[in-house]
């Protein structure tokens, strides 16, 4: 298990214009056909996050082992629940190579996680969204084909540091970035960083 705190990044403008320019770098790559995020847990390739209809969309970084990770499943649940019927789609996304299909569906099942999985062996998804710890959330505008980063970080204040964890969250960051993103209002950015477990980053 990897634990660690991440540090503050570039400013939300900056990661704003990133995300669209890699977006678009992504389709012009494959030509006239989707970018592929990832693939599903029978194999198959997923090259559109949002289908029509679809708002907002929100990646979940998750990790098999991690246990502040699997902590946070009944939130992301019950957030899902809250708004799928307003045109959020939510994506439970495994970055790390030793999240194989078969490991990711006994998880889910053991969880009972019912939501539509990525698996991101190549961390295409991670680069989008700038993460590096799970759990980590990442919050995107759906622009006709383009995706714009509003939100990355931490879905609330319930874990202080490593170690350190409040009975219950007082603030909800994820919550509220999704419904400042419904309503066409400044996304609030996260008020702390998030604290989890280190994404294992491919070698370059």
């Amino acid at each position: 298990m990897r634990l660690t705190r991440k540090p503050m990044r570039i400013s939300t403008y900056l990661r704003c214009i990133f995300s669209i320019a890699l977006v678009l770098a992504l389709s012009q790559a494959h030509g006239a056909a989707s970018p592929d995020f990832g693939t599903d847990l029978h194999g198959q390739p997923i090259r559109r996050l949002a289908a029509p209809g679809v708002r907002v969309v929100v990646l979940f970084f998750a990790a098999s082992d991690c246990p502040i990770s699997n902590r946070y499943v009944p939130e992301i649940a019950r957030l899902t629940q809250q708004f799928t019927t307003q045109g959020v789609h939510f994506w439970w996304v495994y970055p790390n190579a030793d999240d194989t299909a078969q490991v990711v569906a006994a998880h889910n099942h053991d969880y009972a996680i019912n939501g539509d999985t990525i698996l991101d062996p190549r961390q295409s998804l991670v680069e989008l969204a700038h993460t590096t710890v799970t759990p980590e959330v990442a919050v995107f505008l759906v622009e006709g084909s383009i995706l714009k980063e509003v939100y990355h970080g931490r879905i609330d204040d319930r874990y202080i540091s490593l170690g350190q964890e409040r009975p219950q969250a007082s603030y909800h960051d994820l919550e509220l970035a999704i419904t400042a993103a419904l309503a066409s209002k400044p996304v609030p950015q996260p008020a702390g960083p998030p604290v989890g477990c280190s994404i294992v980053f491919l070698q370059k």
